[in-house]
Parts: C-alpha cells; sequence; structure tokens
C-alpha cells in the first residue's frame, strides 16, 4: 500500500451563514456543496459562491451531468440543476447513516459511514446492487478513471485513500494533517480531489497522485 501526505493546493471558504460541510461534488464549472439546509455551487477561481438551492443537504451530493443527487436524513433527493426543483427522492440504504455519495457507470455509489461500506445503488429504486466492506469510517466516496476513492474521519484523523472496489483491500493512502477532516469527497476527473471539511465550513483542494506512464 503505497502511503504520503496529502498535498492541500488551495482551501475554499470559510463562507458566511455556514456552519458545515457535508457533501461535495463538481458540475465542470462549479464545486457543489451541501451545508444542512442549502446546496451551494462555488465558483472555483474566484473562491465565490455563485448559486444556491434552498433543499435539505445533509450528507453526500452527487452529480450525473444534469441531475443533483443530495442524501436527506434517510432518503436522497433528485435534484433538477437547473431549476432547484426536487423531481423524485429514493430511500438511501444506511436508513440515516448513510455519508458519501457519487455518480459513476449509471449507479449512485453511498457511503455508510459508522459500517465502514460503499454500496452501489440504482439511482431509479434505490436498489442496493453490491456492497464493498472497506476498513474505516466512511465519509466521501468518489470514482475517477476507474479508481475508487474515499475520505475517512475517525477521531481527529482523516485520510483520501483508493480502495479495490472488488475487495476492499487499500491500495494508496492520502494523509490529511492532523484536525483537517474529509466530510465530502469529488474529483474533478484530472489531479485535484474537493474535500469538505466538516465543521471547519470550508472546501479543499488536494492533489491527485499522478500515475507512472506506461
Amino acid at each position: 500500500m503505497k502511503r504520503s501526505a496529502a498535498e492541500i493546493v488551495r482551501e475554499y471558504g470559510p463562507f458566511a451563514g455556514v456552519e458545515t460541510v457535508h457533501g461535495v461534488t463538481y458540475d465542470g464549472t462549479h464545486v457543489w456543496f451541501a451545508s444542512g439546509d442549502k446546496l451551494n455551487a462555488v465558483d472555483p477561481a474566484s473562491g465565490r459562491i455563485a448559486r444556491s438551492i434552498d433543499v435539505a443537504a445533509h450528507a453526500g451530493t452527487a452529480y450525473d451531468g444534469k441531475h443533483l443527487f443530495q442524501i436527506a436524513e434517510d432518503r436522497i433527493q433528485k435534484i433538477d440543476a437547473a431549476t432547484g426543483k426536487v423531481l423524485a427522492t429514493i430511500p438511501a440504504p444506511g436508513g440515516g447513516g448513510d455519508s458519501g455519495l457519487a455518480w459513476a457507470e449509471g449507479s449512485l455509489w453511498v457511503g455508510q459511514y459508522r459500517e465502514r461500506k460503499i454500496h452501489q445503488v440504482d439511482p431509479e429504486t434505490g436498489t442496493v446492487l453490491r456492497t464493498i466492506e472497506s476498513k474505516r469510517f466512511v465519509t466521501g466516496v468518489t470514482w475517477v478513471d476507474g479508481e475508487l476513492w474515499h475520505g475517512t474521519w475517525e477521531g481527529e484523523e482523516s485520510d483520501v485513500r483508493r480502495i479495490d472496489p472488488d475487495t476492499g483491500k487499500v491500495l494508496e493512502q492520502l494523509d490529511l494533517p492532523a484536525g483537517t477532516m474529509v466530510s465530502g469527497l469529488e474529483s474533478d476527473g484530472g489531479d485535484r480531489f474537493f474535500c469538505g471539511g466538516g465543521s471547519r465550513g470550508n472546501v479543499r483542494a488536494v492533489r491527485r497522485p499522478r500515475r507512472a506512464t506506461r
């Protein structure tokens, strides 16, 4: 297992009126984060909030190219990103113990925090299609280039780790500085992860390690 210190390349926030950052996602233009009763879109160039949607937003956030998905207590809401309207809801697999949320390959991937699990979920019905076991509490979840990464947060320690999607084995780990938490997690599809900062009320950009060329 490869292990290294996380390289924080930028911090966004804290933001006025935001006490806690939960889920995080990226739509190719804005970084979205959940703050309890709102979804907020941050311009990653200026670091300012460009737009907010009034919606229950208690945990993970995801984007499928058109819709935002947002965990609200024991359900997952499908939201029209253009209008902010909630179009549908499905049950969350953890029944309220859910954390991270990601979209990949036509499915939602839902972290179940204290159960140390990641569920692949049918976005139309909420049916659990398969479950991956992790060795740590699961916060944010993201897929990038076929790699499954998730955030952890236990006590005063957090990291971002890449796991084998078949076995749950840890393949790579990026350690955040002590006291620096990871709530939500999303990749920009390139060399950055966006990490929610929990009760710090901010979002951090962390460098994704480069892969060796073959």
